[in-house]
C-alpha cells in the first residue's frame, strides 16, 4: 500500500539522458541506476528523485537543479520541444506545454491560473514529502529553459518564481539565474508571468523544422498528382496546424485567405472533403512518424492532434487494416 501511496507518475526517458550528460561533463561517477534508465522510454518519478539525490551527494554545488538545467537540449524534452518549434508566440508555446506536459512528467497536472495581470503556472499535486528543493528547481528551470531554447534569452520577463521549500542561504544566486524575485516557503512551486508576455513573438523559425515540414508537404503532394498551388498551401497549413492543434477548417481557411464555403467548394470539385484531406495528411504523417523508433505511440498521437492514443490506434487501423504496432513491426522486419 505504501508503494501505491508514494507513486507519483513517471518522467520522460530523455531526462535520464540529461543527467548522464551532466554527470559526464562534471566528471562524476555514472551509477548503475543511471546506466539502467538510458534505454528506457520512461521511468518512475521515485527513481528520478533518487538519481538527483545521488548526483547531489557527489557534487556539492548550490542550486544543483539550475546547474543541471543549463545542460538541457531539445532532445532531452522529447517531442514537446519538437512541437514547440512550430509555435509563433509565447502564449502558444505555453498552451502546448500545458497540453503536453504529461509527456515530460505525467504525475502532476500543470496548473495555470490568472490573477489580476499575472499568469501563474505551477505544480501543486505532488505531496510535499515526495519532492526536494532539487526536484522543484529542475522542474521550474527546465520550463524556463524550454522557453529560452526558442526565444531570445532576454525577451521573456518573469515576474516571480515560487518554491515550496525553505530558503537556502544563497537566494541571490536564484535571482541572478531567473532575473526576477524568487520566493521560498510558498504554497505552490510556480512561475509568475505578466499576461502581456503571452503575445511575445518567437525569434525566426527553426530551419530544421521548416525543412522537415517542407519534406512532409512534398511527400504529400507527390501523392496528389493533380494538386494545385492552393492544395500545396492547404497541405502545409494542415501540417503545421496539426502540430499546433489548430487544424480545424475555420483557422485553416482563414490562414489561406478564404471563406469556409470557398474552401469546401474547392474540395468538392475534387470529390473530397476537408475532413478527408485532414485524414490523408494524418495517415501519411503517421506512417512517417512510425518509422522513427524513438517516437512512442502516445507521442505520435499527440503530434497528429489526437487527444488519446486509443483514438489514433482506431484511426490507423481504419486506414491500413493493421494496428500501429503491427505496421511498425512489419516495417522493422521487412528487408
Amino acid at each position: 500500500m505504501q508503494l501505491l501511496k508514494d507513486y507519483t507518475g513517471s518522467v520522460y526517458g530523455g531526462l535520464g539522458h540529461l543527467l548522464y550528460a551532466y554527470s559526464q561533463a562534471k566528471g562524476l561517477v555514472i551509477s548503475k541506476k543511471l546506466e539502467q534508465v538510458q534505454n528506457l522510454e520512461r521511468f518512475d518519478y521515485s527513481i528520478w528523485r533518487e538519481l538527483l539525490t545521488d548526483i547531489q551527494q557527489q557534487i556539492h554545488v548550490p542550486a544543483l537543479g539550475l546547474d543541471i538545467a543549463d545542460y538541457v537540449q531539445p532532445k532531452h524534452l522529447g517531442i514537446i520541444a519538437y512541437i514547440a518549434l512550430s509555435c509563433t508566440t509565447l502564449g502558444e508555446a505555453l498552451h502546448r506545454y500545458h497540453d503536453l506536459h504529461r509527456l515530460v512528467y505525467d504525475g502532476s497536472s500543470l496548473q495555470v491560473n490568472m490573477q489580476d495581470d499575472y499568469l501563474m503556472i505551477g505544480w501543486g499535486d505532488i505531496p510535499f514529502h515526495l519532492t526536494t528543493q532539487v526536484t522543484n528547481e529542475i522542474a521550474i528551470a527546465l520550463m524556463i529553459k524550454f522557453l529560452y531554447l526558442f526565444m531570445e534569452f532576454d525577451s521573456i520577463y518573469v515576474y516571480e518564481i515560487h518554491f515550496t521549500h525553505p530558503a537556502p542561504p544563497n537566494i541571490a544566486l536564484y535571482e541572478q539565474y531567473f532575473h526576477c524575485k524568487v520566493r521560498f516557503s510558498q504554497p505552490v512551486a510556480q512561475i509568475v508571468l505578466p499576461i502581456q508576455e503571452l503575445a511575445k513573438p518567437f525569434r525566426q523559425g527553426d530551419q530544421t523544422l521548416h525543412h522537415l515540414l517542407m519534406q512532409q508537404a512534398q511527400a504529400l503532394l507527390d501523392k496528389l498528382p493533380n494538386s494545385t498551388t492552393l492544395d500545396h498551401r492547404l497541405q502545409q497549413a494542415i501540417l503545421t496546424g496539426l502540430q499546433k492543434n489548430l487544424y480545424q477548417i475555420e483557422p485553416i481557411s482563414r490562414q489561406l485567405g478564404m471563406s469556409i464555403r470557398q474552401l469546401q467548394r474547392h474540395l468538392q470539385q475534387q470529390d473530397t472533403t476537408y475532413q478527408n484531406r485532414v485524414q490523408e495528411v494524418r495517415h501519411l504523417l503517421a506512417e512517417q512518424y512510425l518509422k522513427d523508433p524513438h517516437l512512442s505511440l502516445l507521442e505520435i498521437a499527440l503530434l497528429l492532434s489526437y487527444s488519446e492514443q486509443s483514438a489514433f490506434q482506431r484511426a490507423f487501423k481504419h486506414w491500413t487494416g493493421r494496428t500501429p504496432q503491427q505496421w511498425r513491426k512489419q516495417q522493422h522486419t521487412s528487408p
